[in-house]
């Protein structure tokens, strides 16, 4: 399998588009990033003193819009109501050469539905419009019948526009003339925005005298917390008196707006499976106070409502009685000082705080642009045709876009250009590319799943400011069948920086907020958290129009990443071999010194031994001037294009199959036997948090690495001058004096110390490392 792939075929090409630039001038600074493309827009707005045919006052008219081969139709409308169709058609002057726009008014009730009246227009007279400019007004035009008769009017707007025009993400294509109605919705371009999601804290206190539904036996009473689909236990409590107390911290995660209420129960564990409710309470999520920092919350108390039984008429009807006597007492808060995570930190796209009070200003903007793809795979239609209607998504931060879909073609143009404001340069864009099968309309889009085609991942970091980057990036497939490219994806993206100091200070920051070190969440409750959160998402923007759909958003979060692979397992297993191979390298340069392979460097060397033993202040300021030079050296090897998916880094071009259908097999797994299956599951598991830390260790590794690579060229730069400051300050302070002061500061007294990491630590922590480039 290895010898199947060669690596011009998976790797990064450069593009030379005609970007933004029409007829020898710039039309607009907006879509700069795209290749500009024209259509003819036609605008039908409505029509007057239309005749009936034989007195019939019931005639359906529409509108066709007709350009070469090239035909649009509007809705049909009673001339009995208004004749108001407001509807905008596009047609793509690349895909016809007629000369002639034709503009006809039919009656669907004729028989052979007769033409009422036509409009023809010359294309080389229809004006150009070039936004800013105001939209182009419409006016009113003679309608004739074949004969040369007047029989009405039609109130159109024709013009010569861009993909810039505002009016072209609501038109319908020319390209689109085969999809029904009910699927036009869905090939619209569209912006949409995550929820704002908030941490939600239940602090369960105690519970004051409660009152035993079997006074024959001791309860074990236990506190049952639930939030939508988020149901959370305490420990149980074994108390003999009537108070219980617990003192747990229960963390959910909501969404804005708030729909749900907190349902809190107190229960009895009576036996196996068998739960008896004890009192119960419903919170309103509006009601509860919003947390900024680590102050404590005040605690409040609650009267439990209490289930009982009714009459021995009404036994199967149950009513809700105060019980005054039993109360609960709980300090809620919503955490607005936690980044709530539903992607994974490695390539996560924002970092923020869910308080917008605590953002610090935006220090940059990205701009993409979604150019074309080519030489998609065909994707198989029902009918047994190949085809392939491509589109877009994007997600960096809150906001997530989708291009307009692409009829039948595989080398689909979408050319949009698309903006995000950047508030951490060690952040991560997605984008992906999926086939549309929800054009047919109807009950069957509910359960058709559009198919994943690639996806593309760009650290931030890893780019030069102001520099535009137009590449094609390999659309790359990893399934139990093996690796496949599906195309090609064309892109280019720019990144501006506002302020290279506020850039600066982010690397000396900390990765998360602080409330993520104050008060550090558990390693299991930040994954279920983050499991909760994914659903949230994908809930959401589900209920959009037109929806993204859930494996859309599954997809680009990497929802089931963290599922034990034993090919990833090796990847993290060879990167840290490779983040290793400098040391090792070291290792046996020095045994070759030492076995006097090269006896003129051997004894260059015993000089050097010698003079760093009379003069010991030189080591230091030696080692830091020696990185400041290799630095400079590997400057001329600096990458000069961003990362991209790694089919050999991945390993992805050698995985035996049997591993990659152990990869992609389901959890749990359908393997029989009994026994095995558990132990396989077991064993999945176990390994799939084995592999996460192996996948950190190699990241710190690959952070060394990236401090002279120029992977990230503003990091790069701050470490090398930071060495040859550092290299001149040791050069005049006494080795004793550094030694004295650094054991000084390693055994600093605790209140010396700051709660959140060090400025060396943030730093660190804000190197790029190659997670983003692995399929």
């Amino acid at each position: 399998m290895h010898n199947a792939f060669s690596p011009e075929e998976f790797s990064l090409k450069k593009t030379s588009p005609h970007l933004g630039i029409g007829s020898g001038e710039r039309l607009t600074t907006k879509y700069d990033l795209v290749e500009q493309m024209l259509f003819l827009y036609v605008r039908v707005v409505r029509a007057k003193d239309l005749p009936c045919k034989d007195g019939n006052e019931n005639c359906n008219y529409y509108v066709e819009a007709k350009v070469g081969n090239f035909r649009r139709i509007t809705r049909h409308l009673n001339n009995k109501a208004s004749l108001e169709w407001n509807q905008v058609f596009t047609f793509s002057k690349d895909l016809n050469h007629a000369s002639n726009l034709e503009v006809a008014v039919k009656n669907k009730d004729c028989t052979k539905e007769e033409t009422a009246g036509v409009v023809l227009f010359d294309l080389n007279e229809i004006p150009e419009r070039v936004p800013p400019d105001s939209p182009l007004a419409p006016q009113w035009y003679k309608l004739e019948d074949r004969h040369g008769n007047n029989v009405g009017e039609l109130m159109l707007a024709v013009w010569i526009g861009t993909q810039a025009d505002e009016a072209f993400p609501e038109a319908w294509h020319s390209d689109t003339a085969s999809i029904s109605d009910g699927g036009l919705v869905n090939l619209r371009s569209k912006v949409y925005v995550s929820p704002k999601l908030w941490y939600v804290r239940v602090n369960v206190i105690e519970v004051l005298d409660l009152q035993p539904s079997d006074k024959t036996r001791f309860p074990e009473v236990f506190v049952k917390v639930v939030l939508g689909n988020q149901a959370l236990r305490t420990k149980i409590s074994q108390n003999r008196a009537m108070n219980h107390m617990w003192n747990e911290d229960l963390m959910f995660v909501a969404a804005e707006p708030f729909e749900d209420q907190v349902v809190i129960t107190v229960e009895d564990k009576v036996g196996p499976n068998n739960d008896v409710l004890m009192g119960k309470v419903a919170i309103s999520l509006q009601n509860v106070e919003k947390r900024l920092d680590c102050k404590t919350m005040k605690s409040k108390w609650y009267d439990l409502e209490k289930s009982e039984a009714s009459d021995h008429n009404q036994k199967k009807k149950k009513k809700k009685e105060l019980n005054l006597s039993s109360r609960i007492h709980l300090r809620m808060c919503l955490e607005g000082g936690y980044h709530v995570l539903d992607e994974s930190t490695n390539y996560s796209s924002d970092l923020r705080p869910t308080a917008k009070q605590l953002w610090e200003p935006r220090i940059g903007v990205l701009e993409l642009g979604i150019l074309g793809a080519q030489g998609l795979t065909s994707m198989m239609a029902e009918d047994g045709q190949g085809t392939t209607n491509a589109y877009c998504v994007a997600k960096y931060g809150h906001k997530w876009i989708r291009t307009r879909t692409v009829v039948d073609s595989f080398t689909p143009k979408w050319n949009e250009q698309y903006t995000w404001e950047v508030f951490g340069p060690c952040t991560v864009i997605t984008i992906g590319v999926f086939d549309n099968c929800q054009l047919q309309g109807g009950e069957k889009t509910a359960i058709t799943r559009d198919s994943m085609i690639g996806k593309v991942r760009i650290r931030l970091s890893t780019l030069e400011s102001d520099k535009l980057y137009i590449h094609s990036y390999p659309l790359i497939v990893l399934d139990s069948s093996g690796l496949r490219k599906m195309g090609e994806l064309q892109l280019a993206f720019r990144f501006t920086c506002l302020s290279l100091l506020s850039m600066l200070n982010i690397y000396l920051q900390p990765l998360l907020p602080k409330m993520h070190y104050l008060h550090p969440l558990s390693v299991a409750q930040l994954n279920m958290l983050r499991h909760h959160s994914m659903q949230i998402v994908s809930m959401r923007l589900g209920r959009a129009e037109p929806p993204l759909r859930r494996e859309v958003v599954e997809y680009m979060l990497d929802v089931g990443y963290h599922m034990w692979s034993m090919r990833r397992s090796k990847v993290n297993f060879f990167r840290i071999i490779g983040s290793l191979k400098g040391l090792i390298a070291a290792v046996k340069w020095f045994n070759s010194i030492c076995n006097w392979k090269f006896p003129v460097l051997t004894v260059m060397i015993h000089i050097l031994v010698a003079i760093f033993v009379l003069f010991p202040e030189l080591i230091l300021p030696s080692i830091f001037l020696n990185l400041f030079f290799i630095g400079i050296w590997k400057y001329r090897w600096k990458p000069r294009h961003p990362p991209y998916m790694d089919i050999q880094l991945s390993l992805a071009d050698a995985v035996p199959c049997d591993e990659l259908g152990e990869e992609f097999d389901t959890f749990p797994t359908r393997q029989p036997p009994d026994i095995v299956k558990l132990r396989y599951d077991r064993l999945r598991s176990v390994a799939g948090r084995i592999q996460r830390v192996v996948g950190d260790l190699a990241a710190q590794g690959e952070r060394i690495q990236s401090l002279l690579s120029w992977r990230d060229p503003r990091a790069t730069a701050v470490f090398l001058i930071f060495c040859l400051i550092a290299a001149i300050v040791l050069y005049f302070i006494p080795m004793r004096v550094v030694a004295l002061l650094t054991g000084f500061y390693i055994l600093r007294h605790p209140s010396l110390r700051q709660e959140v990491p060090s400025v060396i630590f943030n730093f660190f922590r804000r190197l790029p490392a190659k997670p983003d480039c692995l399929l």
